[in-house]
């Protein structure tokens, strides 16, 4: 039996996929591995157990490295911490040269941000901030269908913060620009790391203000008001679309006023 001080988490990643084993984050020591962890960073702890980000060459076949989507149903601190190794893994590829002087960056060795030797400037991981939006009308609820749905699952708007604009603006600016719908009384819900690849979701809820459903074909398949008798298929449990979605759908049941 391993000692529980021994045992950690591991994110190992490849080719922006996570090394999983029957579903789940490795749950080890170090010498369980069969890689190695030479270069492993702290990134955070589950429960009482430290969690590792760890950049994997060798050791591992490709099947056993996965999208990060597989680990929806788990904990959900448990899968904020793996999205947060896909976002370093992101700033790695994606930050690689300098902004201010061009020169080569390395990870530092203090903080979990690239560093230049060059100019000693510091560039932590750039995060893009994106509302979600949930919208009433008496019973009804919008849903959007996206091309990059295969399924044909169906999820409430969303949309990248622009500069210069609040969350609210924007979510009134989304909601207009995809479906033509106006919303009012704009609240905020919650929020979740969303690192496909490197996002931060704000939830909202709004009210129907007024106009006909216009679906922006260029951006979605199809727009729909949904009731919960003729709900189609929506997001996966474990997303802030899905939780949304739920608590839309309890208020609309409960009757709690809009």
């Amino acid at each position: 039996m391993l000692k529980n001080e021994n045992q950690a988490y591991w994110c190992v990643i490849r080719n922006d996929k996570l090394l999983l084993q029957n579903g789940c984050l490795p749950l080890c020591s170090s010498e369980q591995l069969i890689c190695s962890t030479i270069t492993k960073r702290i990134i955070g702890y589950f429960g009482s157990l430290p969690v590792y980000w760890l950049v994997e060459e060798s050791g591992f076949d490709d099947t056993s490295f996965f999208s990060l989507r597989e680990l929806l149903g788990c904990d959900s601190a448990l899968f904020a911490l793996a999205g947060r190794a896909i976002q370093l893994n992101y700033m790695l590829q994606s930050q690689r040269f300098c902004c201010h002087c061009g020169h080569r960056m390395q990870l530092d060795t203090k903080v979990l941000a690239m560093a230049c030797n060059h100019c000693d400037s510091i560039h932590y991981p750039r995060v893009s901030p994106c509302v979600i939006v949930a919208v009433r009308k008496g019973q009804q609820l919008l849903l959007a269908q996206h091309p990059r749905h295969k399924t044909g699952m169906y999820t409430v708007i969303a949309g990248f913060i622009e500069p210069g604009e609040t969350a609210e603006q924007c979510v009134a600016r989304e909601v207009l620009e995809e479906t033509g719908i106006t919303v009012k009384n704009i609240r905020y819900f919650d929020s979740q790391p969303w690192a496909f690849p490197s996002n931060l979701m704000l939830g909202f809820i709004a009210d129907y203000a007024g106009g006909e459903i216009k679906p922006d074909y260029e951006e979605l398949t199809d727009a729909i008001w949904a009731t919960a008798e003729q709900l189609p298929e929506v997001a996966p449990v474990g997303t802030i679309a899905r939780r949304l979605i739920d608590t839309v759908l309890r208020l609309n049941a409960e009757n709690v006023p809009h």
